[in-house]
């Protein structure tokens, strides 16, 4: 949930930036697998395409959903990357481009603002809370 500080609206998370920049280390992680020629083989009960799509755009939603300030920016930010990084793929010539994925991706960001609103929503904040507890800190103040 959004708390309002005297400057910006924050998460409320302790380690809201380490969370953050978790995020955009997955957004690059995707990027790569999404542009490399040759991406890694995932095991077998992962083998399907579409399901790989939908469950990497819906992890990054939640992510993103959780670890910054909700936003519009943040579904559209994915759906853009998502849909650029196929044609990227069918113009560099080294991958093909499929529209199904694009779709694919598009049912991960849905699934994933979904997740934030569910039970699931609140397993980072569950984490954060650990931490902290762990490490005995204090919110950020940003």
């Amino acid at each position: 949930m959004p708390q309002q500080s005297a400057t910006k609206l924050t998460t409320g998370l302790r380690y809201e930036k380490l969370w953050q920049a978790i995020g955009w280390i997955m957004v690059l992680i995707v990027i790569w697998l999404s542009l490399t020629p040759r991406p890694p083989q995932l095991p077998s009960f992962f083998g399907w395409d579409k399901a790989q799509h939908v469950t990497a755009y819906a992890g990054l939603m939640y992510w993103f959903g959780v670890s910054f300030v909700r936003h519009w920016r943040w579904p559209v930010f994915l759906l853009v990357m998502g849909a650029g990084l196929e044609i990227l793929q069918g113009v560099s010539g080294l991958r093909s481009n499929d529209p199904y994925d694009i779709l694919a991706n598009m049912i991960g960001v849905v699934v994933g603002l979904f997740v934030i609103d569910t039970p699931l929503g609140g397993w980072l904040r569950i984490v954060d809370g650990m931490l902290a507890e762990r490490f005995k800190t204090s919110p950020t103040a940003t």
